[in-house]
């Protein structure tokens, strides 16, 4: 049975979470520290704020699987994409669980890629203690065939500009922000294709800024409740309602399916009976420093019918790149910069700052389209004095960021990055969700936390610094295109001639 794209695989992280459950009833110490922990560590440190750097798919999980398994009044979610399988069922049951267990639920998904059955999705918002939102349902939950082909024709940048924020908040102590959606190839657990990623866990003062930033989003305009969406749907479209037999039955069945021994993978398994004392391994980790989150406003900016316009996180990161004295050292999944973004580093290499970029080659990519908006400029880029380096599909530094790689080294799995993070004059630390592209400058909203503390910026410098070695990358000027096969040259080829630069 499959459930909500976005709200099944929050429960990517709840469903461990709530697995998690009956294991950390048995663990003595593991209930007492709790988010009591936290609060005392938010206690010795105010004014501050914690910060955890989470480089590896199974602490980012573990982290989050922790969290929400010890929540105690609300967690809020706002994801781009949540994607639906094994973990993401458990996940599912997990989420509403914790509602069963009195804690308030809120979470908002992005339209675009949802692919819910309507009936359990519907379900899930009608818990008392769940609620869910759609951001700009312009395409799926709730949109006839007829609608989406007129909001196309009559609000073209309307039905482009989507929510890319991604946010995870506990009892609003606790939050977690990165590049990472709630899927099993962001987590090291594909067996064909998975993320580099890069996230954060912030404890303390910053945390109320990034629950502001989720209420803005959850009062907004262009989120919608389920309930509204389904309460009728226009031509070519059919009404959707769940009766309380319906409701029961599919609470009844994801419950018997997060029971049944053969729907836990062994690995997930041993990451629920580790996660006490992995978190609390993690938690020594924890700096405290001066902390900003930077986030747009829904709909990104004023503009209603032009691709452009910038945006708040889009200011703020270019300001950081103009302070930048030495050096700019950049990781991001896709590099396809605007006029305006070409100015900005071609003034900033002239005045002789060192710039520095990883990102994915064709190899490795999972986005063509975004890759031929590069290849068109590669040449440009480098003539500007831009260090570009191209991530290998199998790099030597796979091995160590996989807690699991031993379990599906011979399933050769592609290794492609989706890190989004930027580090100034090793000094200055930015993690969040922004793409090196026009997308993430002018229509999609974006989220992420910048710190100031030379200890966390260094530490992400040398992991990128990593990334960039021969073992794990090509320099262009290596044709690393011929890694891969002709057909996927001819599409990107393909993808090159089309008009398409203002939506990569």
């Amino acid at each position: 049975m499959k459930l909500s794209v976005f709200v099944i695989k929050y429960l990517l992280s709840i469903s461990i979470t709530f697995m998690l459950f009956l294991v950390v009833q048995q663990t003595a110490q593991a209930q007492e520290n709790g988010l009591g922990f936290i609060d005392e560590q938010i206690a010795e440190h105010k004014g501050l704020t914690g910060v955890l750097v989470l480089d590896k798919g199974e602490e980012a999980l573990l982290a989050r699987a922790w969290l929400a398994d010890h929540a105690q009044e609300s967690i809020e979610v706002q994801y781009f994409i949540w994607s639906s399988d094994n973990i993401g069922k458990l996940a599912t049951e997990a989420l509403l669980r914790a509602a069963e267990r009195g804690v308030h639920v809120r979470v908002i998904v992005d339209d675009f890629l949802i692919d819910a059955p309507d009936k359990s999705l519907l379900a899930l918002a009608l818990h008392p203690n769940i609620q869910i939102r759609i951001y700009n349902p312009k395409h799926s939950v709730g949109t006839s065939l007829l609608k989406r082909i007129s909001n196309v024709i009559t609000d073209f940048r309307g039905v482009n500009q989507r929510m890319h924020d991604k946010t995870f908040i506990v009892d609003g102590k606790v939050a977690i922000t990165g590049g990472r959606n709630m899927a099993d190839e962001y987590f090291d657990y594909d067996h064909k294709y998975n993320f580099r990623d890069r996230d954060v866990l912030v404890i303390g003062k910053v945390v109320a800024d990034v629950k502001q930033s989720f209420e803005r989003f959850w009062e907004s305009k262009l989120s919608a409740s389920v309930e509204q969406r389904f309460a009728g749907i226009g031509i070519f479209g059919q009404r959707v309602t769940v009766d309380n037999v319906e409701i029961k039955e599919i609470y009844s069945d994801l419950h018997k399916y997060a029971h049944s021994p053969e729907n836990f993978a062994p690995e997930v398994r041993h990451a629920i009976s580790n996660i006490p004392a992995e978190f609390a391994r993690l938690a020594k980790k924890t700096v405290w420093a001066d902390v900003q989150f930077i986030s747009d406003i829904p709909g990104k900016n004023k503009n209603r019918f032009a691709l452009d316009g910038g945006g708040e996180s889009s200011a703020a990161l270019a300001a950081l790149i103009s302070s930048a004295e030495r050096r700019v050292i950049i990781q991001s999944p896709y590099l396809v910069l605007s006029k305006e973004a070409e100015d900005l580093f071609r003034k900033t290499s002239k005045r002789g700052v060192k710039v520095l970029i990883s990102t994915n080659s064709l190899a490795s990519t999972d986005n063509l389209q975004a890759f031929s908006g590069y290849k068109k400029q590669r040449r440009k880029l480098l003539k500007m004095g831009l260090h570009i380096y191209e991530y290998k599909p199998h790099p030597a530094v796979q091995q160590k960021l996989l807690e699991r790689y031993a379990e599906i080294e011979s399933k050769q799995p592609v290794f492609a990055i989706h890190a989004k993070s930027m580090v100034i004059d090793s000094q200055i630390l930015y993690i969040g969700t922004y793409n090196l592209d026009p997308r993430s400058e002018n229509l999609n909203t974006e989220v992420g936390i910048i710190v100031k503390n030379e200890e966390l910026a260094r530490s992400v410098e040398k992991m990128i610094a990593v990334d960039m070695r021969p073992e794990n990358s090509w320099l262009p000027t290596d044709n690393p295109d011929k890694h891969t096969t002709m057909a996927k040259r001819m599409k990107v080829l393909f993808w090159q001639m089309m008009p398409i630069k203002p939506l990569l």
